[in-house]
């Protein structure tokens, strides 16, 4: 595991928009070197519809994706990667062999939503 990052103030993790997003879409993404899914989520009315390629798939399928509640960085530029344009990073830790386990919420909450 790598070391802590060096410490910020508050007013620093401010500056990182995390929101609370819905899958509406997810595919394969065949393209990209790594194995992806491309992903569509919805964010709410002052975000809107984002787009992510997200490395997940050790442990989701496409079926398991499509409604899911994630958390995703909003405020990062969109990143090109392969033919695609990721705009929003999507959250994830770790798991034993290195693979992405999603942030996730455990009860209903609103699409939108800030991390705070």
């Amino acid at each position: 595991m790598p070391a802590p990052a060096p410490q910020i103030t508050f007013d620093d993790f401010l500056t990182v928009d995390v929101r609370l997003g819905r899958v509406v879409k997810a595919e394969p993404f065949p393209q990209a070197r790594k194995p992806a899914f491309k992903l569509t989520i919805d964010f709410g009315p002052e975000v809107g519809v984002k787009s992510s390629s997200a490395q997940i798939t050790r442990h989701y399928t496409i079926d398991q994706l499509e409604g899911r509640m994630v958390a995703a960085v909003v405020n990062f530029p969109p990143r090109q990667i392969g033919p695609f344009m990721s705009e929003v990073l999507t959250l994830g830790f770790p798991d034993a062999d290195g693979e992405v386990v999603l942030v996730g919420v455990d009860r209903d909450a609103v699409v939108g939503g800030r991390l705070f």
